[in-house]
């Protein structure tokens, strides 16, 4: 009864159980290939893998191809390309070279994106789908099946033909060896002429120098090679496309102690043909190892020309934006300028207008009148000033020939006049000098100019005409040194006494004081003044001084 109950009560769970056995077996296929992406993804981590562009053209083009179970610090990335440019790859080189790691890199690559995995190699690598990969890879001699090292290559390239078609990878190590050169050479020859047919993708290895003459004179075929250090007489590992391969049998015996008549005798053994052809081969990788290294500074002067041409780019944008953003304060600067002389300029106008209605005279009146204009005509012209930049058409007649230090000329991109400091003939430009700013500019960007009359009284041009209404009542000093304002100052006060004014201005600006102290030191001697004070706000303030006459 105990165990009757026992089976009743699993019965009773497994029943309960098996409800949900569905779900349970969907859940536990759903961990498996959850567990199966975690592992790719921590192996592609390990060996610090890339995905790759996968097609089904048949073409294959590895970037620094790593073999994942080669030690990462030792490895030498190898470059693989296949199915673009031809299909069949006949690698040569000397024994340990790597040879056969190349073809297994292949191999394993391939197999290893159809199941899902990462590559250990470059960014953009390319990796074909194939239906089969056959391979003939390492020695399969065996004294239990009576199979030879070359019978055993046989079997299996008796069976890689047999299945091979055009979505195969066929991968063949030491193509013909292990029986007669001759022969062997001649029938690995038919062998890749047959795979070929048939359109599948293959890579062999082999010493033979009839294959590279082959691969040289066949459409579709091209030869590779494992790179040999002839000083070192080392292999370096590398794959090279494109170049034939020298086997370097009788550097390497002689580097092992094979002795020096012994090598020598072999190489007066070789038949002449076959000295002439590695003779060729060898100068060939002369040149590429030369080229290489050509290209190799070429890369460095290059990549030294693109940073320094990057260095002037950023340099060049460096001083357009300082430049613009010179000229933008400079407008800033000057807006500012005009908006206070504005400011003080409508001070002007409002008092004057005061003053013409307090004054009954005429005269006065039309005195009060003129000034009113004049100011007027001053404000409208402050609008020309607000821009230190102004592109204006060219004027004035273009140059004909040098001109000559001293000469008035405009620049017509700025607009602005200027006097001629220095001339190069030969570059066809000369230094010009407006204001504080020299400049070299070219002719084409000159126009004759003739200098204008100073309108400053202190040039001796604005000398009074003997009419009251045509004297102007300030005088500007500034930028003069104090004995030259000293003499404007005099003669602007006798023309204005002349003229029957009884009020005159004199602007010598705020500066350092020096030129309005030395002003007023002299104005306290003059006997024609009355008296003299600083201008207040809407007249200048200390950047001014007002005059009573006598």
């Amino acid at each position: 009864k105990e165990q009757e109950e026992i089976e009743r009560i699993l019965s009773f769970l497994s029943a309960d159980a098996g409800q949900f056995a569905d779900a349970a077996i969907s859940s536990y296929h759903v961990t498996i290939e959850l567990d199966m992406i975690f592992a790719r993804a921590n192996l592609a981590y390990e060996m610090k893998a890339s995905m790759p562009i996968i097609n089904s053209e048949g073409i294959t083009d590895i970037k620094k191809a790593r073999h994942p179970l080669i030690d990462p610090k030792k490895v030498v990335p190898s470059d693989i390309r296949l199915g673009r440019d031809f299909d069949t790859l006949i690698i040569t080189g000397p024994n340990t070279g790597g040879k056969t790691v190349v073809l297994k890199t292949m191999g394993l690559f391939t197999l290893m994106t159809m199941c899902g995995l990462m590559i250990p190699a470059g960014e953009n690598s390319q990796v074909a789908i194939y239906k089969k990969v056959l391979a003939d890879i390492g020695d399969e001699q065996s004294i239990e099946q009576s199979l030879s090292t070359f019978s055993a290559h046989m079997t299996n390239i008796r069976r890689i033909i047999a299945e091979a078609d055009g979505e195969s990878l066929i991968l063949l190590d030491e193509l013909g060896a292990g029986t007669d050169p001759v022969e062997g050479a001649a029938l690995a020859m038919s062998i890749l002429e047959h795979l070929h047919e048939k359109g599948a993708r293959i890579a062999a290895t082999t010493h033979y120098s009839e294959l590279k003459s082959y691969a040289i004179n066949t459409p579709g075929v091209e030869n590779g090679c494992c790179e040999f250090d002839v000083e070192t007489l080392r292999p370096t590992y590398r794959l090279l496309i494109g170049v034939p391969g020298k086997s370097n049998a009788f550097a390497i015996s002689e580097r092992l102690g094979i002795n020096s008549d012994v090598i020598n005798r072999a190489r007066q053994l070789v038949s002449a043909e076959s000295r002439k052809f590695e003779e060729t081969v060898e100068k060939l990788e002369g040149f590429r190892q030369q080229m290489e290294k050509q290209q190799t500074e070429l890369e460095k002067l290059r990549s030294e020309a693109a940073a320094e041409r990057e260095q002037a780019a950023a340099m060049r944008e460096r001083l357009q934006k300082d430049r613009d953003n010179e000229i933008e304060l400079a407008r800033g600067e000057a807006k500012r300028i005009i908006e206070s002389a504005r400011r003080q300029t409508q001070a002007a106008l409002d008092e004057v207008e005061k003053l013409r209605k307090q004054i009954a005279s005429g005269e006065l009146a039309g005195r009060a009148s003129e000034a009113k204009a004049s100011l007027r005509e001053k404000l409208k012209g402050l609008d020309d000033a607000a821009d230190p930049v102004i592109k204006t058409e060219p004027g004035g007649a273009a140059l004909t020939g040098d001109p000559a230090v001293g000469d008035s000329v405009l620049v017509v991109d700025l607009g602005k006049k200027a006097v001629v400091t220095k001339v190069f003939s030969a570059q066809k430009c000369a230094e010009v000098q407006a204001g504080i700013m020299k400049m070299k500019v070219p002719y084409s960007n000159l126009r004759a100019s003739t200098p204008e009359k100073d309108k400053k009284i202190s040039s001796g041009t604005r000398t009074p005409k003997g009419s009251q209404r045509e004297l102007s009542m300030e005088l500007d000093i500034r930028g003069e040194t104090v004995e030259e304002a000293i003499l404007d100052v005099d003669r602007f006060i006798d023309s204005a006494v002349l003229s029957g004014v009884s009020t005159v201005t004199i602007i010598h600006g705020k500066g350092t004081g020096a030129l309005r102290a030395g002003i007023h030191q002299h104005l306290r001697s003059n006997p024609s003044v009355r008296t003299f004070r600083l201008g207040v706000y809407g007249e200048g303030e200390t950047g001014v001084t007002i005059c009573e006459l006598k």
